[in-house]
C-alpha cells in the first residue's frame, strides 16, 4: 500500500517563502515521477512542478523562477520551495506519485498567501 503524507503549508505574506515536503512509503518503484498539483476554489487542479527518477524536471509557466522542485530517492521524498509567493499561489498543494501507469495522491496541504 502506497502512502503519501505531505507538510509544510501554512500562511505567508505576499514575497515569503515556504517549503512543502511530500514523503512517499509502501512498495516504491525506482522508476517514478513525483510532482505536485494545486486546486484553488472553484478552479481545477492543475500541475505545478514535477520531477522523475532520471532527474527531468518541469514546471508551469507561473512559477518558474520562484519555484523550485527536488528529491531525495533515498528516502523517496519530493520537495517544492516556494519563494516570491503572490497571493494567486493560494492553493490546497497535492503530491502525486505516479509509476507503472498509476498515480498516488497525498491528502493535501493548504497554502494560503497574504496580500
Amino acid at each position: 500500500q502506497v502512502q503519501l503524507v505531505e507538510s509544510g503549508g501554512g500562511l505567508v505574506q505576499a514575497g515569503g517563502s515556504l517549503r512543502l515536503s511530500c514523503a512517499a512509503s509502501g512498495s516504491i518503484f525506482s522508476f517514478n515521477t513525483m510532482g505536485w498539483y494545486r486546486q484553488a476554489p472553484g478552479k481545477q487542479r492543475e500541475l505545478v512542478a514535477a520531477s522523475t527518477s532520471g532527474g527531468s524536471t518541469n514546471y508551469a509557466d507561473s512559477v518558474k523562477g520562484r519555484f523550485t522542485i527536488s528529491r531525495d530517492n533515498a528516502k523517496n521524498t519530493v520537495f517544492l520551495q516556494m519563494n516570491s509567493l503572490k497571493p494567486e499561489d493560494t492553493a490546497v498543494y497535492y503530491c502525486k506519485l505516479n509509476m507503472v501507469l498509476r498515480d498516488y495522491w497525498g491528502q493535501g496541504t493548504q497554502v494560503t498567501v497574504s496580500s
